[in-house]
């Protein structure tokens, strides 16, 4: 039930992110800690506000809207990879 609510809002938040150049897309949630597991795409990868876009945007809007939402993390096929020790060359 949790992924479904977090869904519709998440589409109703993304025109607002494509308009920007990006995008996001709903990875998973956690429903035992509420915790949404979400990848932003296109220019919100590069963007130097993104952090704040998902905390003080995304996170504040699904936290208001969908009780149950603790936090929301951003889980980007990059971040993936370092994790895993990945290297990467130039």
């Amino acid at each position: 039930m949790l992924h479904d609510d977090v869904a519709k809002v998440i589409e109703v938040i993304r025109p607002a992110i494509q308009a920007d150049e990006g995008d996001i897309h709903l990875r998973g949630v956690d429903e035992d800690t509420g915790v949404v597991s979400v990848e932003l795409e296109g220019a919100c990868v590069t963007c130097p506000a993104s952090t704040q876009t998902l905390k003080d945007g995304i996170e504040r809007i699904l936290t208001a809207r969908v009780p149950g939402v603790t936090e929301v993390v951003h889980v980007g096929v990059a971040l993936l990879g370092a994790e895993e020790g990945t290297a990467v060359s130039l």
